[in-house]
């Protein structure tokens, strides 16, 4: 028997996969947990019609994020911190700091998870910050650190 999983299953297939497995077990464990559909044509069809939404939303989050990657490197964040002789500041500057302050003079809604520092900031400059909006697409923020007065 053909059976559409509506999750994945383990030695069987993922989510949304089309497997052929013998009746008994079909009747007997994939259909009355819910694991899976019998594939019959409407079923089908609506597996091809759930595809294609996940592809349109796809394509849309992909668009947004390149819009926001746009606007992001556009932006130039300020960030106040005490520093001491030589340009050395107390501690040092987290990607935390960066989204609250991006946030504050932007308006961005940057999560701190999704900046990717190679090394803590620990001197006063400015420095480029990569942020993963999408899997595909990477902008890079403009930090510039400088002494609170």
């Amino acid at each position: 028997m053909k059976v559409i999983l509506l999750e994945d299953v383990k030695s069987l297939g993922k989510k949304g996969d089309i497997v052929n497995v013998s009746d008994g077990y079909a009747r007997n464990a994939i259909l009355p947990k819910k694991l899976g559909v019998e594939a019959n044509n409407k079923n089908l069809n609506d597996l091809k019609l759930q595809k294609k939404h996940e592809e349109r939303v796809a394509a849309e989050n992909l668009a947004n994020a390149k819009e926001l990657a746009v606007e992001v490197e556009q932006q130039k964040i300020v960030v106040k911190i005490k520093a001491g002789e030589g340009g050395r500041i107390f501690g040092s500057v987290s990607t935390k700091e960066i989204a609250q302050a991006a946030k504050e003079q932007a308006g961005l809604e940057l999560d701190k998870k999704k900046m990717q520092l190679n090394e803590a900031i620990k001197a006063l400059g400015t420095y480029e910050v990569p942020v993963r909006l999408h899997p595909k697409v990477t902008a890079k923020l403009t930090v510039q650190v400088v002494e609170e007065s």
